[in-house]
């Protein structure tokens, strides 16, 4: 896996990615053949899953956190990017994972979430945890984002000075464009999915609109699927400490894959 890692790290920087807490990253393991793939939202970092990730590899797992294509660079990398080039990346980094023998669950925040919903469809996974996830975006433009990525490339959003390094300020339209096509996709698959599931969203989530998230955990195929909704206090990215409730998010996590071990 180390080999994978530097990889990654190198194309990483070859693209553009100057912060190292925006780089992938792999900790824990040895103690188990267990691991767990980490993905990060749109227009996020790696560093926005490293709290949970050094969470879980305190109880035994080998944890990856993987940066997806046009992320960690600048806003105009992510413009180009499309649904496929981040589903082609966390692919490969479950696949990796399981060349090397570990049975692999996987932890998605928001658009994370979705890509591993779509890749589950494609790969085996011993259990996923989604946070925030979403059918509906809550801005009441973002279904017109094919149309608008033409007239205005970029959407404006002030971030907090701790928070700068980490996101983007200028989220590209083009990139919510392709987030719709995956929303698309899943809508009629997501009966297909029989991965042991949990879901976890806020009501404080001001990014995607919260019915969504039960209207994706209802029509969910797998048989084993939990739901789990914080009050207002909680924000959309539930993995960072902006969440008053980010304790209590990784405990939810870990228990929930806990279980999947006695199962």
């Amino acid at each position: 896996m180390q080999t994978l890692l530097d990889a990654e790290i190198a194309r990483a920087r070859a693209e553009g990615c100057r912060h190292e807490e925006n780089l992938p990253f792999l900790l824990g393991g040895g103690r188990t053949q267990e691991a767990v793939l980490l993905v990060h939202g749109f227009t996020g970092s790696p560093w926005e899953m490293k709290p949970l990730g050094a969470y879980l590899a305190g109880r035994g797992y080998l944890v990856y956190g993987l940066r997806l294509p046009g992320h960690g660079t600048s806003p105009e990398d992510l413009a180009g990017k499309r649904l496929e080039d981040w589903l082609a990346a966390v692919l490969h980094g479950l696949r990796s994972l399981a060349a090397q023998g570990y049975q692999v669950a996987a932890v998605g925040q928001s658009t994370g979430a979705l890509l591993l919903l779509r890749a589950a469809l494609e790969h085996p996974l011993a259990g996923l945890v989604l946070l925030s996830p979403f059918l509906r975006l809550r801005h009441r433009l973002a279904p017109a984002a094919g149309l608008l990525r033409f007239i205005k490339p970029f959407q404006n959003r002030t971030l907090t000075p701790q928070n700068l390094p980490f996101y983007y300020e200028r989220r590209p339209v083009a990139g919510v464009y392709q987030i719709n096509r995956l929303t698309r996709h899943l809508r009629s698959r997501l009966r297909q999915v029989q991965t042991p599931t949990l879901v976890v969203s806020a009501q404080g989530d001001q990014t995607v609109l919260i019915p969504s998230a039960m209207e994706l955990f209802e029509h969910l195929g797998s048989p084993h699927k939990e739901f789990h909704l914080f009050g207002p206090e909680a924000p959309h990215v539930l993995t960072t400490a902006d969440n008053p409730r980010q304790p209590e998010t990784f405990t939810l996590a870990a228990s929930f894959l806990a279980g999947l071990r006695r199962s």
